[in-house]
């Protein structure tokens, strides 16, 4: 009934930007934070950033002051602008979302299925 939907990822060279956007669709009260996470080869899914319902940010080390996160509530989505993109962010990232369903005000976790980023010469 509710779904998270990932797009904007790519192949970049080092140095270059990408735009992810989630959107979430369904039956969506409202929604509470969102955020974003990757997953390299190898390695376990880790958190990148997240955003709170007012606006407030928090970011991995990894990608402070590159990486913003943001959202637009009127259309449900939450982007992760990429910025000095690194190999070391190659990973698929996905996106994540606390959405209340109804006037219960309850919090249920949803997950999009990934968008894959590609940093490479």
């Amino acid at each position: 009934q509710v779904q998270l939907v990932e797009s904007g990822g790519g192949l970049v060279q080092p140095g270059g930007s990408l735009r992810l956007s989630c959107a979430a669709s369904g039956s969506i009260f409202s929604i509470k934070t969102m955020a974003w996470y990757r997953q390299a080869p190898g390695k376990q899914r880790e958190l990148v950033a997240t955003i709170t319902s007012g606006g407030i940010t928090n970011y991995a080390d990894s990608v402070k002051g590159r990486f913003t996160i943001s959202r637009d509530n009127a259309k449900n989505t939450v982007y992760l602008q990429t910025n000095s993109l690194r190999p070391e962010d190659t990973a698929v990232y996905y996106c994540n979302a606390n959405i209340v369903r109804n006037r219960s005000g309850y919090e249920y976790n949803y997950w999009g299925q990934g968008t894959q980023v590609t940093v490479s010469s």
